[in-house]
């Protein structure tokens, strides 16, 4: 009985906690019919291009990091560019760079230090869109990050929601980067869409 009991509040206190965390919900039908009936009207509907400018958070220390290392190869410690280490992240994304802007989303994803030669970034992530005009759609960026160059564009390859098919350019631009490694980064990003 006592097992039953911790149970319950186990699954209790994880439903407080689920509750008030803000999830994106998308207002485009996504049943395999919906989506069926979206590509039989696609061949007559006309592409649109869609312009996004955002700021990414991007916090690696402190007691709330959003940016936690997860894997590295045994060499890792010994490569100037951190060559072999992977992160996973769940950064921000908010209207503006200070750090009290409004949220408008997520970046969820994978990055890892992907070159021997210079600190560049194989980028796997979705900008999970939670507020505003675009709620529950993303956008799936798959790309390279030289993060020391002053501009960096990543291609956009697919989203979902509004951004069904989507296709196109995200430039990226360091607006802070702190010593202990926090970042703020601002994204630019031109997406074709139906």
């Amino acid at each position: 009985m006592a097992k039953l009991n911790s149970i319950l509040l186990y699954c209790s206190i994880a439903i407080v906690i689920l509750s008030s965390i803000p999830l994106a919900h998308c207002n485009i039908a996504q049943g395999p019919k919906a989506v069926e009936n979206w590509f039989q009207k696609l061949s007559h509907a006309k592409p649109k291009i869609t312009k996004l400018h955002f700021y990414f958070h991007d916090i690696v220390a402190g007691k709330n990091p959003t940016a936690i290392p997860i894997a590295q190869a045994n060499s890792t410690s010994h490569s100037p560019t951190a060559f072999g280490s992977l992160a996973i992240l769940d950064d921000r994304l908010t209207m503006g760079p200070e750090i009290n802007s409004t949220t408008i989303g997520r970046a969820q994803g994978i990055v890892g230090a992907a070159s021997l030669e210079e600190f560049s970034l194989l980028m796997s992530l979705n900008f999970v869109f939670t507020h505003g005009k675009y709620n529950g759609s993303t956008l799936s960026l798959l790309g390279r990050n030289t993060v020391l160059n002053e501009y960096r564009e990543m291609p956009i390859v697919g989203g979902s929601g509004v951004f069904r098919l989507a296709r196109g350019v995200a430039t990226a631009k360091t607006h802070t980067l702190s010593k202990n490694g926090d970042a703020i980064v601002e994204y630019n990003v031109v997406v074709l869409h139906y």
